[in-house]
């Protein structure tokens, strides 16, 4: 397998108060982990900036514009109580969302097998209208919209392993019936969105929420008995992953009990299925994951499934 790694220097520019969760020291720690011999074979490049109208794939145009305008020249301005916006943030989400393009691209000219967007700030709770939950722009809908409207994918998936609900990605597609999105996550949570009843105007939404303390068994069975089935029916030609790892047993933002082994797991089954219905195509996006140590082993065990093809 070859395995694209898309990260760039400014998504370390994106600031937060003292304290947050959502750091730069998350994409150091990964950033170190993937410098090490093991991930010598990864293919790299710096991601481009997505320009504003590619944004509006996903995001109506007045979001865009007052994120702009709001960017402060100096300190900080709060989105809401737990996003913000530094002198830096908007040149960051930009080249966040940008690397989740240009991996579709590359992964669709087979430039590469796979990939992995390294990247911050993250996505999936930024609604077509609303940016919230950490997230600025939603990095993995403007990247699936892309897929079908540019490059002429007929049917895209979005699994998201993330603790907290994608609401902001289920909100963007929640009547396109060309976009099928699966997500596990604990329920009650952040954001509070997710029940199993949420089901999409076309059936294309598949909510499996997982109750507090959680491990692999409930994780494992949600995929086993409702998500691959899902997949496998919708027979996706672009797979693309919302990877957070704060359901991690170590994360301090939720109550799940994962370990690497898990997310190792789940990559091995989502490369399956795309290989049975995408010749393979996967782009994988960084959503969550705030516990600094399990977030650099989890990343480490998710890209090397996505290198070789294997759990180790």
């Amino acid at each position: 397998m070859t395995t694209l790694l898309l990260t760039h220097p400014a998504c370390h520019d994106h600031r937060v108060p003292p304290d947050h969760p959502e750091s730069p020291q998350r994409l150091v720690a990964i950033e170190r982990m993937l410098a090490t011999e093991a991930f010598a074979d990864l293919l790299r490049e710096d991601a481009p900036a997505a320009t504003e109208e590619q944004v509006q794939l996903a995001h109506d145009a007045g979001l865009i514009a007052a994120l702009r305008e709001h960017v402060p020249e100096e300190g900080l301005f709060a989105v809401d109580p737990d996003t913000w916006l530094s002198p830096g943030s908007y040149v960051a989400a930009l080249h966040a969302a940008g690397a989740a393009i240009r991996a579709t691209e590359a992964v669709a000219l087979r430039d590469a097998d796979n990939a992995f967007c390294a990247i911050r700030p993250p996505g999936h709770h930024a609604e077509r209208a609303k940016s919230m939950g950490f997230c600025l722009f939603n990095n993995i809908a403007i990247a699936a919209r892309f897929a079908v409207q540019e490059l002429g994918a007929e049917r895209v998936a979005i699994v998201d392993f993330d603790v907290h609900h994608g609401n902001g990605t289920q909100d963007i597609f929640w009547d396109d019936e060309q976009v099928l999105y699966c997500s596990t996550h604990q329920h009650p949570a952040y954001p509070g969105t997710g029940q199993a009843s949420e089901t999409g105007a076309h059936g294309n939404i598949v909510n499996c929420p997982l109750p507090p303390q959680a491990g692999s068994q409930q994780f494992r069975e949600a995929f086993i008995s409702r998500i691959l089935p899902a997949l496998d029916a919708f027979q996706p030609e672009f797979l693309f992953i919302s990877a957070g790892f704060d359901a991690h047993a170590r994360d301090p933002l939720a109550a799940m009990n994962l370990t690497e082994e898990d997310y190792a797991w789940a990559t091995l089954r989502l490369m399956e299925i795309a290989g049975r219905h995408a010749e393979g195509r996967i782009v994988s996006v960084l959503e969550g994951g705030y516990d600094i140590k399990a977030l650099a082993a989890s990343v480490a065990v998710h890209v090397k499934v996505l290198m070789d093809g294997e759990a180790a």
